[in-house]
């Protein structure tokens, strides 16, 4: 009877033990999962309070002149009401599309080179290389390109052109840009590339294909979407980077009209005049709307890369 009693009782206590378990682990996945969900909410609905909040500070002067105006306008005088954003935003496109197009290649090609013919070897050195560069303060950078891009462009790079310029041009700041981006867009596509299966290189190169042929058929194919996204993280980088293209750039308004002349992209305007001449009238208002089209331009560059990609992903099924 005693045997029994005991044995009833361990029983007991297990299912109790059991079920208190379950409980607990029930409750704490219910806790973990309503956390991500609201940080989730958090992360989707953070753009939207930042678009709504720069409009809601830039409606003063929406108020005052029409978006129209504003934005193909090229009178830029704050002291007489007059905001004319054209030259900001046409330098901030000149410099970031140049710093692309010095980038890109350098990424892709190094990116090939380190997942497919280095050694690992030289992969693994490489990449806390990569990560320091990555990692330097971009006034950093700036100083560089005041000591060494500035006086390169001023006297080699434009008399060869048959320009003569100071240096503190489009062309310097799109250098500084480019040697900025580059760390983080090759990090990026090193890992696009090394998440491609490697039975598919061999299957091509069982069939007859040369290195290269593999690498253009096969490899750059497959991570096409990855390049557009690398790419796309770099032109939102570019966009917004301000201490190192301020230093360089030149910073005059007026519309460039070639890359060795100076320019004044959007964030070196917001970081050059804000706190200074928010008592000039409705400066505070144009300032935030330069945050407001910045935002917006990168946003819609973003939306743009990724449909890009889901066609392409489309195509490829």
């Amino acid at each position: 009877m005693g045997t029994k009693y005991n044995s009833l009782l361990y029983k007991l206590n297990r299912i109790l033990r059991y079920n208190l378990f379950n409980t607990n682990r029930h409750f704490t996945d219910k806790v973990i999962n309503g956390w991500m969900i609201i940080w989730l909410i958090v992360i989707l609905i953070m753009p939207v309070i930042i678009g709504v909040g720069l409009y809601y500070k830039s409606t003063a002067l929406l108020n005052h002149q029409s978006i129209f105006s504003l934005l193909f306008s090229s009178d830029w005088k704050p002291l007489s009401g007059k905001f004319g954003f054209l030259p900001f935003i046409l330098s901030s496109i000149w410099v970031t599309v140049l710093a692309i197009l010095i980038a890109a290649p350098i990424c892709i090609f190094s990116a090939i080179h380190l997942t497919q013919y280095a050694k690992k070897i030289f992969l693994d050195f490489m990449r806390p290389v990569i990560d320091i560069l990555a990692g330097f303060p971009s006034v950093i950078y700036g100083v560089w390109g005041m000591l060494v891009i500035v006086p390169l462009v001023s006297n080699h790079i434009a008399p060869f052109f048959g320009k003569q310029t100071s240096g503190y041009t489009i062309l310097a700041g799109a250098i500084v840009l480019a040697i900025m981006i580059i760390p983080f867009i090759l990090n990026i596509l090193i890992e696009v590339f090394q998440s491609i299966p490697h039975a598919l290189v061999e299957a091509a190169l069982s069939l007859g294909c040369t290195r290269w042929q593999t690498i253009k058929l096969v490899l750059l194919r497959k991570a096409f979407p990855g390049i557009i996204s690398a790419v796309g993280l770099g032109v939102s980088r570019a966009f917004g980077e301000t201490i190192a293209v301020l230093m360089v750039v030149g910073n005059m308004v007026h519309i460039p009209k070639g890359i060795f002349q100076a320019g004044y992209p959007l964030p070196a305007l917001i970081a050059n005049n804000y706190g200074e001449m928010l008592s000039v009238p409705m400066y505070d208002s144009a300032l935030m709307l330069a945050s407001l089209i910045l935002f917006v331009i990168v946003l819609l560059f973003n939306l743009a890369s990724r449909l890009a990609i889901m066609r392409f992903e489309k195509a490829v099924k």
